[in-house]
């Protein structure tokens, strides 16, 4: 679930959907949350001063409450 939505965000955001990646480790109470994009969407998915990144990670935060469970995104370049 929480996959999905960094997926469905970063490829709303980007100029290139078809190169997102999301993959996602899974721990016993942390899931860690690894989003990848091409070179050139990079700026576009973290923002001005990291506004869109921060959000995004706020978004992952109220759903992975939800869900129980602690997530950490992990944008990679």
């Amino acid at each position: 679930m929480l996959k999905d939505l960094i997926e469905f965000i970063a490829k709303s955001l980007v100029d290139n959907p078809d190169a997102v990646q999301v993959s996602e480790i899974e721990g016993e109470q942390t899931s860690v949350i690894e989003l990848k994009v091409a070179k050139e969407d990079l700026g576009k998915v973290i923002g001005k001063q990291g506004r869109t990144a921060r959000a995004m990670r706020t978004l992952l935060g109220a759903a992975s409450t939800k869900a129980r469970k602690r997530a950490v995104l992990e944008i990679l370049e």
